[in-house]
């Protein structure tokens, strides 16, 4: 409760004084026509909160003269005969005493109250143009105070993106957050070992990722953190592969990206691995390649780098080893300058080199300091945490050796800034040539 409500105080601090921010929760999601889809809160409300109910709203008013800043909550009302079918809820007095809140209403009065806490005051704070219903409903409630104008009450004249604040926030992990990190990390990394160890020749992609489940259930993960993909042989080339049926065949290489989450924070590991066992020669060609660009990307993860460093370091590894391998012709581009200066390498790596993570796998947290003239790549400071994620993907085409067609490489790991450098959250899961090939080696 304590890192909840001191989050709300830090927000109302950079909020104008007297103004109001609202934040809603997720909707619930109809699945069919029987059932909703497993139900999520939004992770900015969460952050704010530690509510996981839906059917909610969190509204802040920050501090303006002798009045102290308030935090207020809607929320659905107990009810019994609901609860017997639906579960436990907490209702307005229950969430107040429990998660800290000055005030607590049922969520059917927050048109009344909504009226009665925007009066007078200068600004409002709300996600603006994210939910067309929330702007609607704005609309209604600064209609109702407006029609106060003749009482003397006046309506907030100024609307600010309540996320741009928020963001920022959640970019800088504190030490709960971290230790979460590390947790879903582990329990993740531990998924990908018993996938190894799990996987034969022959198994249908979907039997890998049912391992991968039982994984993260059976340590606490409530899901996984996004669609896992488990692409064997030529699926691997498909960046965003998420069907998973097919059957594995001996020498296919199988990629792996898949993490939980964990008390609503995300993990994101990628691992590529033989469904055999063991490397061939073009395969681990290409895997020492990968992780040789991932080390010196994470070299680049220390405060004071800049964001952008990450990429180009490996990059510039990558474009030297497909010159090596022959992916790319020395004939054509005479040095690793002319590849990176016409983008050669993205025939065979398109994507970037990481992201932010957090409560979202693909974290809030702007990449380039929007204050500054150009906009640079911003740099990095401790409490930040993000993927590092180099990859290779070969599609067959002319020129391009053979014995490289349709191997498919990611390695990726999750990173925590630190004052002295970085750690990595993810090293339970094998990386290394060796040590996948002994993990595979291990009975499951």
């Amino acid at each position: 409760m304590t890192s909840f409500s001191a989050r709300r105080a830090r927000l109302c601090q950079r909020m104008a004084p007297g103004a109001v921010a609202i934040l809603p929760t997720a909707p619930e999601v109809s699945r069919n026509s029987d059932s909703d889809y497993p139900y999520r809160h939004d992770s900015c409300f969460y952050y704010l909160t530690g509510f996981t109910e839906p059917g909610s709203v969190l509204v802040l008013v920050a501090a303006h003269g002798s009045a102290p800043a308030q935090a207020v909550l809607f929320c659905r009302q107990k009810n019994a005969e609901r609860e017997v079918w639906d579960g436990f809820r907490h209702g307005p007095d229950g969430a107040k005493a429990a998660f800290g809140f000055d005030a607590a209403f049922p969520i059917d009065e927050l048109d009344t109250e909504m009226a009665r806490l925007l009066a007078n005051a200068p600004a409002t704070y709300h996600a603006l143009g994210h939910s067309a219903a929330l702007d609607l409903q704005m609309k209604t409630w600064l209609g109702s105070v407006r029609r106060q104008a003749r009482s003397g009450v006046t309506a907030p004249t100024v609307a600010h993106d309540l996320l741009a604040l928020l963001d920022e926030m959640r970019l800088f992990k504190d030490d709960g957050e971290q230790a979460l990190m590390l947790r879903a990390a582990t329990i993740s990394g531990q998924a990908h070992a018993r996938a190894m160890r799990a996987s034969r020749a022959g198994m249908f992609e979907y039997e890998i990722e049912a391992e991968l489940l039982h994984e993260f259930r059976r340590n606490g993960a409530q899901f996984p953190a996004y669609t896992p993909i488990v692409a064997a042989g030529a699926n691997a080339c498909v960046l965003h592969y998420t069907v998973n049926n097919a059957q594995s065949r001996d020498g296919d290489l199988i990629l792996i990206d898949a993490g939980c989450e964990l008390d609503s924070y995300a993990a994101d590991i990628t691992r590529t691995y033989p469904v055999n066992g063991r490397f061939t020669e073009p395969q681990k060609i290409l895997y020492e390649l990968v992780l040789a660009a991932q080390a010196a990307a994470l070299e680049q993860v220390r405060p004071g780098t800049i964001y952008t460093a990450i990429h180009d370091a490996a990059v510039r590894v990558l474009a030297q080893g497909m010159l090596d391998t022959g992916l790319l012709a020395k004939q054509k581009f005479g040095s690793v300058d002319d590849v990176i200066a016409e983008r050669a390498y993205q025939q065979f790596y398109m994507h970037g080199t990481g992201h932010w993570l957090g409560l979202d796998v693909h974290d809030t947290g702007a990449y380039r300091d929007v204050h500054a003239e150009g906009k640079p790549s911003r740099a990095l400071q401790p409490g930040m945490v993000l993927t590092v994620e180099p990859g290779i993907y070969v599609r067959p085409a002319q020129g391009v050796p053979e014995q490289f067609w349709h191997i498919g490489i990611r390695v990726e790991d999750d990173v925590l800034v630190t004052a002295a450098g970085h750690a990595i959250l993810s090293e339970a899961a094998p990386k290394t040539v060796a040590a996948i090939e002994q993990t595979m080696r291990r009975a499951p």
